[in-house]
């Protein structure tokens, strides 16, 4: 999600902050999802953000609407599995949501898959040990043979109920793409005539979003100073490393207790 917003907005001064102290959120009560949110928030809100993105489908969906009543007058641009673009793109009409256990439960989720998924069958697949390997950097290292097993896990059997389009319910997922697409490769090779599978991460979208809200505040910050911090409630050393492995550039963090 950072990657995407600099690429759109490289004038925009971004402040990253990362829980890792208290990650997998998608483990954790909706309740306990939604006070580590408003926590995190309320720190970015008193340093100065003029916008705020939720980069977490979880913690959008424990606390969006508890966000925006509670810093009214800052808005928040949230994610949500992207149920409404499987739903235009399937020609299967079944549709597969890779998540947490927490989002899939969640009520947004809920909705969503009333409002978009009436006429479909929606598959939803929980992703255990996916938040895993991308904090341990398991996509960075060579670890084939165990990134295919963890993901084919999860991704085979949606293809073979008839999946054809699939969604990345959490913004560590984009990461195992290459793996997802693998499956789906070695899926349509033992299959000839197998249908395409279209994978769709949500980023790209959700930075559009925050672009068009950053512009409209643009009178009252020209001024600002483009700058990144990173911020982490963990180790600062760590997420620098992991931080700089995923997203491709130099990563200097700084550490605080929430």
């Amino acid at each position: 999600m950072w990657r995407e917003i600099a690429r759109l907005i490289p004038d925009a001064p971004l402040i990253y902050l990362a829980d890792q102290a208290h990650i997998p959120y998608g483990g954790r009560s909706l309740d306990e999802v939604r006070a580590l949110t408003l926590r995190a928030a309320g720190w970015l809100v008193a340093r100065g953000c003029r916008v705020v993105v939720i980069a977490c489908n979880t913690a959008s969906a424990a606390a969006l609407e508890a966000l925006r009543a509670t810093f009214s007058t800052t808005p928040f641009v949230g994610m949500e599995p992207a149920i409404k673009p499987a739903a235009l793109r399937t020609q299967t009409g079944v549709v597969g949501v890779l998540a947490t256990p927490a989002t899939l439960r969640s009520a947004r989720y809920a909705g969503l898959v009333s409002r978009w998924g009436r006429a479909l069958r929606v598959i939803e697949q929980p992703c255990p040990g996916w938040v895993e390997a991308v904090e341990r950097l398991s996509v960075c290292e060579a670890a084939e043979d165990a990134l295919n097993r963890l993901v084919g896990d999860c991704v085979t059997p949606l293809l073979a109920q008839g999946a054809d389009a699939l969604v990345l319910g959490c913004t560590h997922f984009p990461f195992l793409r290459p793996w997802i697409e693998q499956v789906i490769g070695a899926w349509q090779s033992a299959h000839p005539g197998a249908h395409a599978v279209t994978v769709i991460d949500p980023a790209p979208a959700v930075a559009r979003r925050t672009q068009h809200v950053w512009r409209a505040l643009a009178e009252s910050v020209h001024s600002a100073t483009p700058r990144h911090e990173f911020w982490t409630t963990g180790s600062a050393a760590q997420f620098a490393q992991v931080a700089a492995a995923l997203i491709g550039c130099r990563v200097q963090a700084r550490s605080l207790a929430l």
